[in-house]
């Protein structure tokens, strides 16, 4: 009897920490996107930063993105869990900065229209990644397959020059993340089931690279909506 009791009560508390590092998943994702948003809108609003923002600047920014991302992504297990958070903050920022460009192409009335329509479509495909009994994992590799494909055809693009293309990449982007939402968080939830049994630094920095993988679905999904349902600005 208090072998069972004694069994219980750890399967209750393993329960109880992978659902608080679920909730510190997308705690962390919506504080990304909403450092993010109010990032992209302050740039945007200031002619002194964007008087700074020449094409070398900006080329530079996204490098840095990509170095902290892969910064993040390969060395999280040596960083503290302190020091991971402040670069993924630090991410979100960067990001921001970048995307600041979107709120000068498209009106803000079209870009509030995309962020509710991917804020539904995100929720959806989370839900249905989270609950449903299917193994996505091989739906994930021929997405991230995909994905490649979408990432070459894209940069073909920039020197054909296709409208047409860009439409049709648009619609096939928005596809293909609607898919990796769903695939990223049946994995987060796997992850979190196998590894999260305890909240430790470990489990919590496991928890801010879901929120990572996530935050850069909701990104993806919303510049591919953006594009197909977004008015730009005379």
């Amino acid at each position: 009897m208090e072998n069972y009791i004694e069994t219980t009560r750890e399967t209750n508390e393993a329960l109880s920490a992978q659902r608080t590092l679920l909730k510190n998943v997308y705690c962390w994702m919506a504080l990304a996107l909403v450092v993010t948003g109010l990032t992209s809108y302050y740039v945007a609003s200031s002619e002194r930063i964007l008087s700074l923002m020449g094409s070398g600047l900006y080329i530079g920014l996204l490098i840095a993105e990509v170095v902290l991302v892969v910064i993040l992504s390969a060395r999280i297990h040596k960083m503290s869990f302190t020091t991971a958070g402040i670069v993924f903050v630090v991410y979100s920022i960067l990001n921001g900065v970048t995307l600041s460009v979107l709120l000068m192409i498209y009106t803000y009335e079209s870009i509030a229209l995309a962020f509710f329509i991917t804020a539904g479509t995100f929720a959806a495909m989370a839900l249905i990644g989270h609950f449903t009994k299917k193994d996505l994992s091989s739906m994930g590799q021929i997405l991230l397959m995909a994905l490649i494909g979408l990432i070459i055809a894209t940069v073909v693009n920039l020197f054909i020059g296709s409208s047409t293309l860009q439409y049709i990449l648009s619609y096939v982007g928005v596809l293909i993340f609607v898919g990796i939402t769903a695939y990223d968080a049946q994995k987060i939830k796997r992850q979190i089931s196998e590894f999260g049994t305890e909240i430790n630094e470990s489990s919590m920095k496991l928890a801010l690279m879901g929120a990572l993988d996530l935050y850069l679905d909701f990104i993806n999904l919303m510049i591919y909506i953006l594009r197909i349902v977004g008015s730009r600005r005379n």
